[in-house]
């Protein structure tokens, strides 16, 4: 399973290389990253990595996402993890359509050696306006969690998201995202996680943006339930 879903992710990457020597098929993305290092009394690195490629054609679109933070104090890594996600949408109407997504997400101190996910859903949008949308979509997945132990727990599971987004002024943006993953026979073992944004446009390509993320594990493998994230980055869109 984790070597088929990597496998994916190379496939559309090399994807999206072809698509974009091609003019005619543009591909839309948006990448936010931040880094902080500190020498003297204390000697740390922090870097974060958010971006997400989409490309629609016809009735089609598909979307590559990958979020990734890694910190270290004086040359140990004390935080290591991302998840990569591969999502096809076919558009029914212009407010819903059909999607299939699959996922795979790493966390070197969760408790987990791997997390991953895939089947197919149905997304809506249930607010389409020129300053505000809302998209709803629910999945039905078949999920395998592999733990630091060498066990490996795989599951009928479901996924609900929602992703909001209000154009506040001309340059000041605020975003919303909110999804929960989890198992149909096991009601306590599931996950959740949110991202709320403020983007302020500094050119047709640059933003500055501030975000706070939380990734939380009803039934964590580790000690912690929670992980927060804050972060100051520099967008780009093209």
């Amino acid at each position: 399973m984790r070597k088929i879903l990597l496998s994916s992710v190379v496939v559309s990457a090399l994807s999206l290389s072809v698509y974009a020597a091609d003019k005619t098929k543009e591909i839309v993305t948006h990448t936010e990253m931040g880094y902080i290092q500190t020498n003297g009394n204390t000697k740390t690195k922090t870097f974060n990595l958010d971006t997400k490629a989409e490309r629609a054609w016809n009735k089609h679109v598909g979307t590559f996402t990958f979020d990734g933070q890694y910190s270290s104090d004086t040359g140990v890594t004390i935080k290591k993890k991302y998840f990569l996600e591969l999502e096809y949408n076919y558009d029914f109407t212009d407010r819903l359509a059909f999607s299939y997504l699959a996922g795979y997400k790493y966390d070197a101190f969760s408790g987990f050696d791997y997390q991953a996910y895939t089947g197919p859903g149905i997304k809506y949008a249930a607010i389409k306006q020129s300053t505000q949308n809302l998209s709803l979509e629910a999945s039905a997945l078949y999920s395998q969690d592999k733990y630091d132990t060498g066990v490996t727990n795989d599951y009928a599971a479901y996924r609900l998201k929602g992703d909001y987004s209000l154009q506040i002024t001309q340059t000041l943006k605020f975003t919303q995202e909110v999804s929960v993953r989890g198992s149909f026979e096991e009601s306590d073992n599931y996950f959740a996680f949110s991202k709320t944004a403020f983007t302020s446009k500094i050119s047709d390509i640059f933003s500055a943006g501030i975000s706070y993320k939380l990734d939380y594990a009803n039934r964590p493998a580790a000690t912690y339930k929670t992980d927060e994230t804050l972060t100051f980055n520099l967008i780009m869109d093209y």
